[in-house]
């Protein structure tokens, strides 16, 4: 299974933004992935700096920002994992944080609506984003189980935790982690910890540019960073031994040893 992230910068040009996109999931392709993977609310940058609102970009799942990646997905036979932001129609203020997961014949086979609303270190998400209500669960392909997550998500263990308890292979993880003291330590720490305590392999696809950390990276089951980026656009590629997760999880069965009598 060949994993390619497109760490990219976003900006308030969403057409600029899709006209990118589209250009990656074919270098994607070139380059013999299955997968590409693009980080969180990629659709347009709508932060606190940028003067733009979620709610202003935001379109349905059939829209035409989604409808390009799914026809991008068909034409070059690639999944396509991407974060957008999702209109409601009765709020008039806030969208979803929305992530796509694109099949290789342009399907949307899954939409996740982020849950865990990124309330922190001076930032109040929810003021523009709808929190999601939507279940855990795993995304089946030919390669194997695939979960879904978004950025802030990987502070809460319990998340993650879910799709280890779905026999899950692969966590995917688009984001954009804000920069600031301790963050970029935070953002590797805490991929590899969720690596290593379900025994899965982590793609974490990082926004770049002057509020985010980028450093994108893939981790093995037991924590070791097999793909990583920097601080620039670009296109990070990793071949995943899929049958090194059972490798792993013979030598640490902490999954299966757990004792949920103990947790209540």
């Amino acid at each position: 299974m060949r994993v390619a992230i497109a760490q990219l910068s976003t900006s308030v040009d969403k057409a600029s933004n899709l006209e990118k996109a589209l250009q990656y999931i074919a270098k994607a392709k070139k380059a013999g992935a299955d997968f590409v993977i693009l980080p969180e609310f990629y659709m347009v940058l709508a932060t606190t700096k940028s003067g733009v609102l979620p709610v202003d970009a935001a379109e349905p799942l059939d829209g035409p920002f989604v409808s390009a990646l799914k026809e991008a997905a068909r034409k070059h036979e690639i999944y396509v994992v991407c974060g957008t932001y999702e209109s409601k129609t009765d709020d008039d203020c806030r969208a979803y944080n929305t992530t796509v997961f694109i099949n290789r014949a342009g399907e949307l086979v899954h939409s996740y609506r982020k849950t865990h609303l990124y309330d922190a270190f001076s930032y109040k998400e929810s003021d523009t984003i709808i929190p999601g209500e939507n279940p855990y669960k795993v995304v089946e392909t030919e390669f194997g189980k695939i979960g879904l997550m978004v950025c802030y998500e990987l502070r809460f263990p319990e998340i993650a935790r879910q799709f280890a308890l779905q026999e899950g292979d692969v966590l995917i993880v688009p984001a954009g982690w804000m920069a600031g003291p301790m963050k970029e330590d935070h953002w590797q720490t805490l991929i590899r910890a969720r690596a290593i305590e379900n025994t899965m392999f982590i793609c974490g696809a990082n926004l770049v540019g002057v509020e985010f950390t980028g450093r994108s990276m893939i981790v093995d089951p037991m924590g070791v960073v097999i793909a990583s980026g920097g601080e620039e656009e670009g296109i990070i590629i990793t071949d995943i031994d899929l049958e090194r997760i059972q490798r792993v999880r013979q030598k640490l069965p902490s999954v299966r040893n757990r004792k949920p009598e103990f947790y209540k």
